[in-house]
């Protein structure tokens, strides 16, 4: 999520400022999320933030936006109630926030949603109900959401088995950048997968992962030069 990858460029909160905080403590939703995020972060990621990273004050700002019913706070309360960060872990709790921001078109919130059932964290596991999500995700262009549902076009999990889908999600994950769609298209390159085989594009593909510190394209790389 958000923590692990970063903001999206479409979700930066606003650095912080006094007049944030104004805004924030007169009720603004939007401010009280930004905010959070300035909290959550602090000045160990950015500068622009300019204060110390507190999990709790986070979460409290989150919370008072999420209650608000903004998505984004909603989307980072439930990151926080997951991994039981300024706040007790509460898996069950996370996923109702989640499902809210998830049903408010958030894509961030959708792929969340997706681990969670794909999982069984905090909900029942459901692989149906995971790729659901993760396509409401993917078709917004978020890429970790087009990667998923390409292993689970791959791997015939939560539905049928079929390679083509598999490598159209895994390229539109790699054209956007992320680093496991990329090693996941370059494989079914090299091994003719869903695609006509081709080992060049299929190891340029797994270089590229492997260059970007991805531990799975480092891996895969070792191996495929092992082979040759």
């Amino acid at each position: 999520m958000l923590a692990v990858s970063g903001w999206a460029e479409d979700k930066k909160p606003e650095p912080y400022s006094p007049e944030l905080v104004k805004r924030a403590e007169a009720g603004d939703a939007e401010a009280q999320w930004s905010l959070g995020g300035c909290y959550l972060y602090g000045r160990e990621v950015a500068v622009r933030f300019v204060v110390d990273k507190d999990e709790k004050e986070a979460v409290k700002w989150f919370t008072k936006s999420a209650e608000q019913g903004n998505s984004k706070g909603q989307v980072n309360l439930g990151y926080c109630l997951k991994w039981g960060l300024g706040v007790g872990q509460d898996q069950k709790e996370a996923v109702k926030w989640l499902t809210k921001s998830a049903e408010q078109g958030d894509s961030t919130a959708e792929y969340s949603l997706g681990l969670c059932y794909a999982d069984g964290m905090g909900v029942a596991k459901d692989e149906k109900e995971a790729v659901k999500w993760f396509t409401k995700s993917a078709e917004q262009g978020d890429p970790t959401a087009e990667y998923q549902l390409g292993i689970c076009y791959c791997n015939g999990r939560g539905v049928a088995k079929d390679d083509k889908e598999a490598v159209k999600w895994f390229t539109k994950s790699a054209e956007h950048g992320d680093t496991f769609g990329q090693v996941s298209l370059g494989v079914c390159y090299y091994n003719g997968l869903g695609v006509g085989r081709d080992e060049k594009k299929g190891l340029e593909l797994v270089t590229k992962s492997a260059e970007s510190g991805n531990p799975i394209g480092k891996k895969t790389l070792e191996e495929i030069k092992a082979n040759q």
